[in-house]
């Protein structure tokens, strides 16, 4: 992987980050001008947060997720993670890189952007929250099936734009991002991306946050592991459903 690749990849996953977790800093966080804006404003906002992040990150191919990292990895029908990248360990290594530091350093911009909001929310739910993701009823085993689920969808859907004519390209991403926050988001938060939420959770152990709370790193795993498996199982998966492209 070159450097410029590299580069790509972690300036897309920051942006995708600082303007992921800026949306729901904006509804969750006291005094904002977003409070309470709702979860369906969470959904759009991340949408957004993908379609810029794509757009950034075209030379690497826009993972901006090991998830689909993997899956691409897994999938035999494609030879490579993004045009002259070959797919191989050191490279997959290379894009868990680029995303982890991309992932913390859009957390810490986030936090910058919103740091006398922060100070002021009294809920150190609220305060982590903004960085990391969190089941609405905690059930392990359950919270990793609704990951594992709605990480296929993501990756699923993702591949199979390579077998349509439409050449949407970001915006199809993007709003795949808004249908399964508001169709699967609820039960775990959907973090979709071992990415979205590993490298925040850092960010907040780490930030000197007034109030902050613990980093709940007892649920950490599940949006690491539920993400990668469900990217595994599409990257698989689609080898024997995927159908061709209609004619031109």
């Amino acid at each position: 992987m070159s450097l410029e690749v590299f580069v790509a990849e972690t300036f897309g996953t920051m942006l995708l980050l600082l303007l992921g977790t800026g949306v729901v800093a904006n509804v969750a966080l006291a005094k904002t001008k977003g409070n309470n804006g709702g979860f369906l404003m969470v959904n759009f906002g991340w949408g957004l947060a993908v379609f810029a992040g794509v757009y950034v990150a075209a030379l690497s191919g826009a993972h901006l997720n090991f998830a689909v990292t993997v899956g691409l990895w897994v999938n035999g029908d494609t030879a490579e993670f993004a045009p002259g990248v070959d797919k191989n360990f050191i490279n997959a290594m290379a894009y868990l890189a680029a995303q982890m530091i991309g992932s913390i350093l859009g957390a810490v911009l986030c936090w910058l952007s919103y740091k006398q909001h922060f100070d002021e929310e009294p809920d150190p739910a609220n305060k982590l929250g903004v960085f990391s993701t969190g089941p609405a009823i905690r059930s392990y085993g359950w919270n990793l099936v609704t990951e594992i689920i709605g990480t296929f969808v993501l990756v699923f859907v993702i591949l199979s734009f390579g077998n349509t004519p439409s050449g949407l390209g970001p915006l199809a991403v993007a709003l795949l991002v808004v249908g399964i926050g508001a169709s699967l988001g609820g039960p775990t938060g959907y973090a979709i991306n071992p990415n979205r939420d590993l490298g925040p959770r850092i960010a907040h152990a780490l930030l000197p946050i007034r109030g902050k709370g613990g980093s709940d790193w007892g649920y950490a795993w599940v949006p690491i592991v539920g993400p990668i498996i469900g990217g595994i199982l599409a990257g698989i998966v689609i080898q024997f459903v995927s159908f061709p492209a209609p004619p031109a």
